[in-house]
């Protein structure tokens, strides 16, 4: 029975061909354009510019995303059963991470009374969840991608309650980048046969570059409705980064303190 650290002992195999250009690396294309070099590299502008506003959940996330990020190179780089489960597991764990800090009140279950108290939720749930993930790892990504669902779900019920046309385009452009990384991930798993005929399997390789896309337009979002919520005192606005003109630009969120009379 091969070792779970060993090359290509994993469940999953995507449809890049292995170590066709590296005799290190079992998908190439998968680990360099991955999840973590994207990431960081179209998200560092966004914490950069939240500086002001930077808070401890922000610098958390920051640190699951990079593990995530981390994690998701090993797994392409080896395809080992360890490196799978690191890969799912720091998704899930991102997740929790995120749903912990800025789930809005109003959407909490009757029984949870403070944001305490849905940490140690959050917290239990992951930690089940994660145990669950042991009894069929490939199974993990279908639910893990479906929690998105949820997460739309949530937009959807914030934008009735927002007039704002720049929070509806952002929100209208995270859809799209989102579906678009998601039609490349079931691409990748349903019609590899199809893309390994024309020789061009490199569609999980754009679901890296197309879900950090669309992260860049959810975490503004998120942040925008958390300071409704958390810290009503200031008034959010969304921006581009460097101008609303440009074809390329970081979405980001500047906050305005109302004044105060004396």
């Amino acid at each position: 029975m091969p070792s779970i650290f060993s090359y290509q002992s994993a469940e999953v195999d995507w449809c890049e061909g292995n170590f066709e250009r590296s005799t290190v690396i079992a998908e190439y294309y998968n680990t360099v354009n991955g999840t973590a070099l994207f990431s960081f590299l179209l998200l560092a502008p966004l914490n950069f510019l939240l500086r002001a506003s930077a808070r401890t959940e922000l610098c958390c996330h920051k640190l699951s995303l990079l593990l995530a990020g981390i994690f998701s190179m090993y797994f392409h780089m080896t395809l080992s059963y360890v490196g799978q489960l690191l890969d799912e597991l720091s998704i899930l764990w991102t997740l929790a991470v995120a749903y912990s800090f800025w789930y809005p009140k109003v959407y909490f279950p009757r029984c949870i009374k403070n944001r305490k108290h849905f940490f140690w939720l959050s917290g239990v749930t992951t930690v089940v969840s994660t145990f669950m993930s042991f009894i069929k790892p490939a199974f993990n990504a279908y639910v893990l991608n479906c929690i998105a669902f949820h997460l739309l779900y949530l937009t959807w019920c914030e934008l009735k309650k927002c007039d704002d046309k720049r929070v509806h385009r952002m929100a209208a452009a995270m859809v799209v980048w989102w579906v678009l990384a998601i039609a490349s991930w079931l691409s990748d798993r349903w019609l590899c046969w199809l893309w390994q005929a024309v020789s061009f399997p490199y569609f999980h390789s754009f679901w890296h570059v197309l879900i950090a896309v669309s992260l860049l337009y959810c975490f503004p979002l998120v942040i925008y409705f958390d300071v409704n919520y958390e810290m009503p005192s200031f008034k959010p606005k969304l921006g581009y980064w460097p101008s609303d003109s440009w074809p390329v630009v970081v979405p980001y969120i500047a906050l305005e303190e109302p004044h105060k009379q004396c």
